[in-house]
């Protein structure tokens, strides 16, 4: 069987111990996962999130739960989440269910039902957002603490083993609106694809994620080797980046500027501060995502070197 297969060798090439979280929607990919994941010999400890966005989420996350101990979890928790913040709901609802499964997972990896269908949508979503190679890399199959066992199985193949199961899983209205653009994607432009290109769209978009982080890992692997040479404590020297390729110099960009406190990076950012080592002409220093309350992070270029610092304003 596909999911347990997928799930035997995801806890054999990263689980330490036979111990797992698994976050559960109720839905069929991650009720299908969490049976798969029993079934497998691990302990698994389900982790419910109630956002609260629904007349009844109490009751859906409740019987999520009771299907979870039904096929053998160790334990079931739920996990009531206020969805606020900025980004939109679909924005906001993912940090709140991430912050809550974090806290809750003590310790634990997290497996999480994310199939080859939405590793698919994943790679349409980021190839709008234009913001090179890293943002089509897709999810990756573990990202500790987070574990997507299911990356090479179908939607369809998670309903059907449900239905095997006698498993009745729920189907969030959420995943059926069209006012979000993941669920377009999901019902419009994908299955045009797989209509114009005979059905192989989904697996080609997957293989060409895994493709790109394989990619991504080694240039990674490159600009942390240059980044070592280059820091000089809290600075990096420009004459030692300047002459690398823009690949490896805008990963080396984007390591420093993470590993002193940027966050929420993006292409715009990297450009700009890029632009300090290959356009100089004396421009300003350039504000990063990760400022503190009343403050900004800037990254500037003095005496031949990229500095940063929280500056307030």
């Amino acid at each position: 069987m596909a999911l347990r297969r997928a799930v035997r060798g995801w806890l054999s090439r990263y689980a330490s111990a036979d111990v797992v979280a698994v976050g559960l929607s109720g839905g069929a990919d991650s009720l299908a996962l969490t049976a798969a994941t029993v079934a497998e010999g691990a302990v698994v400890d389900a982790l419910i999130v109630d956002h609260g966005l629904q007349d009844g989420s109490a009751a859906v996350a409740a019987e999520a739960a009771r299907a979870a101990l039904g096929v053998g979890v160790r334990s079931a928790r739920v996990l009531t989440v206020r969805v606020r913040g900025e980004g939109g709901l679909e924005a906001a609802a993912r940090r709140a269910r991430y912050e809550a499964l974090d806290d809750a997972r003590a310790g634990l990896p997290v497996l999480l039902g994310h199939t080859l269908d939405d590793q698919a949508e994943t790679v349409l979503l980021g190839l709008a957002r234009g913001s090179g190679g890293r943002s089509i890399q897709g999810m990756a199959e573990f990202a500790e603490p987070w574990g997507r066992p299911l990356l090479e199985v179908r939607r369809a193949q998670t309903r059907q083993l449900c239905a095997d199961l006698g498993l009745r899983p729920y189907d969030d209205p959420h995943n059926s609106s069209p006012a979000f653009t993941r669920v377009r994607l999901r019902t419009e432009v994908l299955p045009l694809l797989e209509d114009v290109l005979g059905g192989a769209a989904a697996p080609a978009l997957a293989r060409t994620a895994a493709q790109l982080r394989e990619d991504g890992a080694a240039l990674d692997a490159i600009a942390e080797e240059l980044l070592n040479v280059a820091s000089d404590g809290g600075a990096l020297s420009v004459e030692i980046i300047a002459t690398a390729p823009a690949a490896i110099r805008r990963r080396v960009i984007r390591a420093w500027l993470l590993s002193g406190g940027a966050k929420a990076l993006t292409e715009k950012h990297l450009r700009a501060v890029d632009a300090l080592v290959t356009d100089w002409r004396g421009q300003g220093g350039v504000a990063v995502g990760g400022a503190k309350p009343g403050t900004r992070l800037v990254a500037r270029r003095e005496h031949g070197k990229l500095t940063m610092a929280f500056t307030p304003y």
